[in-house]
């Protein structure tokens, strides 16, 4: 997310006093930034250690330091590592040790005017006659990832093979494929890689990727995934040579229901087919070969399960929830005996690694990076609320609540708009828009499992699609509504935030809230429809969430889609409201906020632009990131 910083008002020290009190033990936008980032390695060879490694911003010198470190799994003191490559197995290098891949970028297509009129090399222009001219925050240039094979000789690869020659197609999938999208078989004698084979125009309306085998004997590959039409994403084979995969069934759809499936001599078992809470994020074959981790949101978290008799078996498989609390299993690490390591997170604490027992689902916890900045920090409580919602449904809400909350005050409130549209709003540790860093600062902060999330069945997350400005907004407004009931809400200081469909979201409940909010922040949104759809990158989610384009006169699911924009509903704008936009955000481009901000101004309704023209949808750069936590607060001090 990008933002330009059009103007900065001093805010005054009646306006501080609004607001409780803030003592120095609550977390602020600088110490926040301090904090360590874990990332898991694996684990080593032996087993007996978690590899990791801490990410610290320094914002003096605008980047991260990053060091390495191992624990062992039954916990103690983490020693730095200097090479870790020597500890963890290579996941490039085959097997038996006689292979390595890699990936590479190949110029396959002419784009600029020097590919089409060598002689015109200092020519600044781009020729297209497709879509996917963009993606994401990049420009094409003909240039296409592909997998790469070389013999190992003398322990150092030699001369790489393309295994896709010639192909305008990509592995790893963009903007965010890995080395996760290219796998060895266990036998060392085949390749698995996804890959979306489409171009152009068609690459821009699909969410069609396939897996594909490549054979290194007969130097053949085959689409082990051909008859199904939607996502097939993340292969990883067991040790017996049994393949699993996540999968979605509709093209076109990318928050379609993701299931755990695995194929054995061809025939694929889908093995969540029948559980229509689970929407599989994340998967790890047990050291067995027999059963399968898996992590899924579930009731506003993110938990781990286990599925046994992964299609080997005639028996139905057999799904057991392994971990239950308020907290995220964010990723499983590896294996050791009957103990799992995975990362975890809640509303209060940024990324550690713990440990699980299998049998009973007991954690530990084996990284300490922040314990001592959290030591010196009060604790905001968090609590489950149910809501009834206009069309009688019970919505989980998340009630976030400041350091040392005192029922009998009253407090500034925050009605937070969760983005996606379908993406889980669980006890995620946000370094952007962080619920812990917002209570913080003395506001309650509300955040609704509205309508579209998974985690709560496939009806009601589905429920969202071709109606963004249907019964999602007047769930929106029921959580707050509910929730401003009790005393300690303070009704006439309420504010709306939320980026990308929350962005979306803000300015459209800017046009409809009949005066419950005094001011708005919105990132990234969605303001126009006509235009979004006309700008934007990957067209398969315009396509289903809209129901078609805004000239199907006929299509009258499409036409009613499109009657919601918020830029139809500006005429009831009057409230106070912060836009901010990144330059080189391509699935919401820059126009989106420049509307907004215009419509705002010309209006004579208080507002700000925020533009970071190095920024895409989200904020990366660390300066940045301090800049947008200072303005973001500082617009609620002055507006609320």
């Amino acid at each position: 997310m990008n933002r330009n910083r059009i103007k900065l008002l001093a805010f005054t020290g009646w306006m501080l006093l609004a607001l409780p009190a803030i003592s120095q033990e609550n977390l602020t936008p600088e110490a926040f930034l301090k904090l360590g980032r874990v990332s898991a390695l694996g684990l080593s060879k032996d087993k007996k250690f978690v590899l990791y490694s801490v990410s610290v911003p320094d914002v003096a010198n605008n980047k991260s330091t990053r060091k390495t470190y191992k624990v062992a799994i039954t916990g103690g003191n983490a020693t730095e590592v200097a090479d870790p490559e020597s500890l963890i197995e290579n996941d490039r290098r085959s097997p038996d040790g006689q292979y390595q891949l890699s990936s590479q970028a190949v110029k396959i297509k002419k784009v600029s005017g020097a590919d089409h009129y060598p002689e015109l090399s200092r020519s600044n222009v781009q020729v297209y006659e497709s879509l996917n001219y963009r993606h994401w925050d990049t420009w094409e240039d003909g240039k296409f990832d592909h997998v790469f094979l070389a013999p190992v000789e003398n322990g150092k690869p030699g001369t790489a093979k393309d295994l896709m020659p010639g192909e305008a197609y990509d592995c790893p999938q963009k903007p965010f494929g890995g080395d996760e999208d290219f796998i060895w078989s266990p036998d060392s004698k085949k390749v698995v890689y996804v890959s979306k084979k489409k171009f152009g125009t068609d690459y821009a309306i699909s969410t069609n990727t396939d897996l594909y085998e490549y054979d290194l004997a007969t130097g053949t590959t085959i689409n082990l995934t051909e008859a199904n039409k939607g996502y097939d994403v993340n292969p990883a084979f067991n040790k017996n040579g049994t393949l699993a995969w996540l999968q979605m069934k509709r093209d076109g759809y990318e928050s379609d229901k993701q299931d755990l499936v695995v194929m054995n001599n061809k025939s694929v078992t889908n093995l969540t087919r029948f559980n229509d809470e689970i929407h599989v994020e994340s998967f790890r074959w047990s050291d067995d070969n027999r059963n399968i981790f898996f992590t899924a949101p579930i009731n506003g978290t993110l938990q781990l399960f286990v599925v046994d008799n992964p299609g080997m078996t005639m028996k139905m498989p057999d799904i057991k929830q392994i971990t239950k609390g308020d907290f995220d299993i964010s990723g499983i690490v590896g294996q050791s005996g009957n103990t799992l390591i995975v990362s975890r997170t809640d509303i209060n604490h940024a990324t550690e690694l713990f440990t699980v027992d299998i049998s009973n689902g007991n954690m530990a916890q084996i990284t300490h990076v922040n314990d001592a900045a959290y030591a010196k920090l009060g604790a905001c409580k968090t609590e489950r609320r149910f809501v009834k919602t206009t069309d009688g449904k019970q919505m989980l809400v998340w009630v976030v609540y400041p350091p040392g909350f005192d029922a009998k005050k009253k407090y500034p409130t925050l009605l937070y708009c969760q983005g996606g549209p379908q993406s889980a709003l669980t006890q995620f540790y946000s370094f952007r828009w962080n619920f812990q860093l917002m209570a913080s600062q003395g506001y309650i902060v509300v955040a609704p499992n509205r309508r579209g999330m998974p985690g709560h069945g496939t009806e009601w997350n589905e429920s969202i699609s071709k109606d963004w400005g249907g019964q999602v907004l007047k769930d929106y407004l029921s959580a707050i509504d509910d929730v401003s009931k009790e005393t300690y809400v303070d009704r006439s200081r309420l504010g709306c935030v939320g980026a990308s469909f929350g962005g979306f979201s803000v300015f459209a409940l800017e046009g409809l809230h009949e005066g419950r909010f005094k001011t708005f922040i919105a990132h990234d949104g969605v303001f126009d429809f006509r235009s979004m759809y006309g700008t934007t990158d990957e067209m398969f989610f315009e396509n289903w969430e809209k129901g078609g384009a805004y000239w199907e006169k006929d299509n009258n699911v499409a036409q009613r889609s499109f009657s919601q924009s918020p830029s139809n509903l500006v005429d009831k704008w009057n409230t106070p409201i912060m836009i901010i936009q990144g330059g080189k955000d391509y699935r919401v481009s820059i126009e989106q906020g420049q509307q907004a901000f215009q419509a705002a101004q010309l209006k004579g309704i208080k507002s700000r632009f925020l533009y970071f023209p190095d920024e895409n949808h989200w904020v990366l750069g660390i300066q940045n990131s301090l800049v947008w936590q200072r303005e973001f607060f500082k617009w609620l001090k002055e507006t609320l």
